[in-house]
Parts: C-alpha cells; structure tokens; sequence
C-alpha cells in the first residue's frame, strides 16, 4: 500500500473506534510510538507493535466512556502523514472533556514504522 492508501485506511479504522485493527493491519512488527516529553502514566517511546498494542490497552483501562472522535487530514508528505485527533471523552475519575493532538506517521515498505503525539501536557 501507497503511504496515502495507509492513511486512508488508518483514518477509517480510528474513526469508527477500530485502533486495534489499525495496529495488527497497518504497523510493522518493529514500529517505534513516542509519546509527549512530560506524559504522565507512558513511558516515552515503546519498540513494537505488541508494546504498541499494550500501551493501546493501558490507554484504554483509563477510559470511563469514548463519547467519539473526529480526525482531520490525513495529509501526506512523502512517506510520512499526520492528523488531527479531536476525541471527546471521559477519563476514569475526570470530568468529559475534549481533547486534542497532533500524530505523525512514518511509513517504510508499506507498514507504519513509527508513530509519535503532540498534544498540551
């Protein structure tokens, strides 16, 4: 797949709630995610997609309710694209809220190889 055929399909996936699909589908084995300098309760860089996928789970554990998720973008830029993710959501012992980030994909040989946030700490 293109870089933009990734982006597609990573954007469908995370629109309708699908972040696990988008993770055994679209990354490599050895795909790198790093996280905001100052994020509490992540390290701030995991190798591999199960690492991925268990931080995905960690992330999910503190969820009370997803009320949803709009993205904007994908844009893409050679081999890289980033999105805008606005989720409104409630997180375990918070108030709803919105918020939002910034993530920026790596793409190599038709798999995302790194991924990385940006969003106020």
């Amino acid at each position: 797949m293109t870089t933009q055929e990734i982006a597609n399909k990573w954007k469908e996936y995370c629109t309708t709630g699908r972040w696990d699909l988008a993770q055994s589908e679209l990354y490599s084995d050895d795909a790198v995610s790093i996280e905001m300098e100052g994020a509490e309760g992540f390290p701030a860089r995991v190798e591999g997609r199960e690492a991925i996928v268990a931080k995905g789970q960690q992330w999910n554990s503190m969820v009370q309710e997803f009320h949803g998720v709009e993205i904007e973008g994908p844009i893409v830029a050679g081999d890289h694209f980033s999105a805008t993710m606005n989720m409104d959501i409630t997180m375990k012992g918070q108030e709803r809220k919105k918020d939002s980030e910034i993530a920026v994909f790596r793409v190599k040989d038709g798999k995302i190889v790194q991924e990385q946030f940006f969003y106020p700490v």
